[in-house]
């Protein structure tokens, strides 16, 4: 089957770091740019980063822009976001999408199942 499978999500402190990954089962992810979506219970689905199948531009929600960095190595067919300096705020569900060949994407082809990382204290 073709799936993109997230991990790395856990617990941390307000101010931690998490490094979150998706990898691609079945098919390669060379071709497709790679965004990261959050979802929070009661809120809707939100964009946070995306970067194109190159890995040559990226992009960030305000939110995000300056704690959060996107990175893929097409070599182990995976993408990272590297969170750091973590909020309460930033409590949600992750989720990575991939299609298209830049960003911003247009139409996701293919979603993780999510992790979930919840910053409290």
């Amino acid at each position: 089957q073709l799936q993109l499978v997230e991990s790395g999500g856990g617990l941390v402190q307000p101010g931690g770091s998490l490094r979150l990954s998706c990898a691609a089962s079945g098919f390669t992810l060379d071709y497709y740019a790679i965004g990261w979506f959050r979802q929070a219970p009661g809120k809707e689905r939100e964009g946070v980063s995306c970067i194109s199948s190159s890995g040559g531009s990226t992009n960030y929600a305000d939110s995000v822009k300056g704690r959060f960095t996107i990175s893929r190595d097409n070599a182990k067919n995976t993408v990272y976001l590297q969170m750091n300096s973590l909020k309460p705020e930033d409590t949600a569900v992750y989720y990575c999408a991939a299609g298209g060949s830049s960003c911003p994407v247009e139409e996701y082809d293919y979603w993780g199942q999510g992790t979930q990382v919840t910053v409290s204290s």
